[in-house]
């Protein structure tokens, strides 16, 4: 499990294609501190297992199906990515609850940057809008954020999208303070808030909404 709050962000030193698989080796820095191999530690958002332990350089191995529906697979050499390590017993939670199970991708479709703040707005899949509610919590690379506005762009070329701000000290740790509009990140909706969600809309579609009252 993980908080959300980002440690830094580290960069990508070497990159392995396979067949249908890759390995990365990022290099931690002070971050690889006590890491043990078969730790979980979140890579740009994913949660990755370290296979190979070489000083602060830590080698993962990231599987087809992580490849399709994260950016890992964007990821080359001197890449930068938000790293957490996994949360202990005990640990200060300042985000929200963090699997590393990503749901998709999402695209940043402006960047705005009145006095003293970051405004973000991104496009996802229409499929996810029904989880992403303002005021609720969503996780992008890993960062745990609160959703602002969400709405739909009519069309032509409409989409579904969603804003987030970002304070100074967030674009300083993370990889946010380096993104570009059109930047692919990677999405993890609230567990909590999918389960309701989908608890509601199983009830309703058994009894209807005339039993809600």
């Amino acid at each position: 499990m993980f908080s959300g709050i980002v440690q830094g962000r580290r960069p990508v030193v070497e990159v392995t294609p396979g067949e249908d698989s890759r390995a990365i080796v990022v290099d931690l820095g002070d971050l690889a501190t006590g890491l043990g191999r078969g730790a979980s530690v979140a890579i740009a958002g994913v949660c990755l297992t370290a296979v190979e332990i070489d000083g602060s350089r830590v080698r993962f191995e990231i599987m087809g199906e992580t490849l399709e529906r994260t950016t890992l697979g964007n990821f080359q050499a001197g890449s930068e990515v938000n790293i957490e390590r996994s949360a202990k017993v005990g640990d200060e939670i300042g985000g929200h609850r963090v699997s590393g199970h990503v749901a998709g991708r999402a695209r940043i479709s402006k960047i705005e940057r009145p006095e003293g703040n970051c405004v973000m707005t991104f496009v996802c899949e229409s499929d996810w809008m029904q989880y992403i509610l303002p005021k609720g919590f969503i996780a992008l690379d890993g960062c745990s954020l609160t959703v602002v506005d969400v709405g739909n762009t009519p069309p032509p070329g409409g989409a579904s999208w969603f804003t987030a701000h970002f304070i100074p000290e967030t674009l300083r740790i993370t990889t946010f303070g380096i993104k570009k509009v059109g930047d692919e990140v990677n999405l993890e909706i609230d567990p909590e808030t999918q389960t309701i969600v989908e608890t509601v809309r199983r009830y309703l579609e058994s009894h209807g909404p005339q039993h809600l009252s």
